[in-house]
């Protein structure tokens, strides 16, 4: 592999260790819920903020600082296969903190069990609850998340104004088309061909993977919020949030973006290994308070 810049000795310690690792055979769903669900409890706890779970639009949810206003509604990562409100919750927290807001983490369904369009189903249906009454709403999201956000919002972009949308590392293309898959797709942390198998298992039908409905990149985003959007050099998906970025902006729709130079998909997940993944989702909880007219805390 070619030297690359890594943005810290500690993320760099990690990658290689990462690498040395026996190439295994790819594991069934079950497992790799299992494996992410223990990978997220050995990370450190998120900061202390109250909390509800509960139903809304009968999707589960989990409810950081209930009452504050405006609502976050966060949709987690995970390859539309992966994560729940308990891989996140961290994550949750800190952007409750950070912005002074609630936050809905949506346990929305997932594949194979539930493919396309049962997430973005969940998420339009929290959303509606929760600006029922006139609440303002924001979406948020990462990798997975993030696409699921961004369908949120082009679905009810003429019946709810949103805030923004507050994206890191967005998977902005199911095709998988763009270079930097190929380009960051190996040993960079997220497979690519674990991704393209996670996709297949959302949209089966791979004509759907190029239709408006599911991809934002040949969709009309002109009305869309504002949005913060974060990528990182060596992401697989860094490509696709970059166009998607740059499409936003041919739309006359402001963005926020940076690309996080030296770190991996979804760094926010390694903060406690990396001061320069803990530094990089700081600068994305300030752009996320800045963007809802909050005040970082």
């Amino acid at each position: 592999m070619p030297e690359d810049f890594i943005a810290d000795d500690h993320l760099a310690a990690f990658l290689r260790t990462a690498r040395a690792q026996p190439a295994v055979g790819e594991p069934d769903v079950a497992t790799s819920r299992e494996a992410s669900r223990a990978r997220a409890a050995a990370r450190t706890p998120g900061p202390e903020v109250p909390t509800v779970d509960t139903t809304m639009a009968g999707v589960p949810v989990r409810v950081y600082a209930p009452g504050a206003d405006p609502v976050v509604v966060y949709l987690h990562g995970g390859g539309f296969v992966l994560g729940d409100l308990d891989t996140h919750d961290a994550r949750a927290r800190r952007l409750a903190v950070a912005t002074a807001a609630s936050v809905v983490a949506v346990d929305y369904r997932r594949a194979p069990e539930h493919p396309w369009p049962a997430a973005v189903d969940d998420a339009v249906g929290v959303v509606r609850r929760v600006a029922g009454d006139g609440t303002p709403v924001a979406v948020a999201g990462d990798s997975a998340g993030g696409l699921i956000a961004i369908l949120t919002a082009l679905r009810l972009r003429d019946e709810v104004p949103l805030l923004a949308q507050l994206l890191v590392c967005p998977n902005a293309d199911p095709t998988l088309r763009s270079p930097s898959v190929e380009e960051k797709g190996h040993g960079w942390l997220l497979d690519a061909g674990t991704l393209r198998r996670w996709v297949a298992m959302w949209l089966p039908d791979p004509d759907t993977r190029d239709s408006p409905s599911t991809n934002p990149l040949v969709a009309d985003l002109r009305g869309l919020p504002p949005a913060v959007v974060v990528t990182a050099e060596h992401d697989p998906l860094r490509d696709e949030g970059e166009a998607y970025v740059a499409r936003l902006r041919s739309a006359g729709v402001p963005v926020t973006h940076r690309r996080e130079p030296g770190l991996v998909h979804d760094f926010p997940t390694l903060r406690d290994v990396s001061p320069a993944a803990a530094a990089a989702e700081d600068r994305f909880l300030r752009d996320a308070a800045q963007v809802l007219g909050r005040r970082s805390s």
